[in-house]
């Protein structure tokens, strides 16, 4: 997944940089009523371009910590309102499981020495 990603990220970049400066559309940007293309238009779109992308890194990445956060603290919620729920289910099986151990310790007890 590693090396794949890493291929997709600069065929993205490339089809990027493909678009900004070779594509032979009319690219123009209006600054303040002035019409600015060419070259200029080009850099001062991969400028614009790289700013967004890096602020959309920054946000999402923020959004997916929260998101994250958020989704922790709802397990540890439902873990605590379902525990007392499953005391009932719980109890069975900590005697199942203390007989077992119990038969357990007698046998390794009564078996003999090699």
């Amino acid at each position: 997944m590693k090396k794949s990603a890493a291929f997709v990220i600069l065929f993205l970049f490339a089809l990027l940089v493909w678009n900004v400066f070779f594509y032979s559309g009319d690219m123009a940007f209006n600054i303040g009523g002035d019409e600015i293309g060419g070259p200029l238009g080009a850099l001062l779109a991969a400028l614009i371009m790289l700013m967004v992308g890096a602020i959309l890194a920054v946000v999402f990445a923020g959004v997916g910590i929260i998101l994250i956060g958020g989704l922790g603290l709802g397990a540890v919620a439902v873990a605590l309102a379902v525990s007392p729920l499953l005391l009932p289910l719980l109890l069975p099986l900590a005697l199942v499981w203390y007989l077992a151990s119990r038969s357990r310790k007698h046998r390794m007890v009564r078996e003999p020495a090699v």
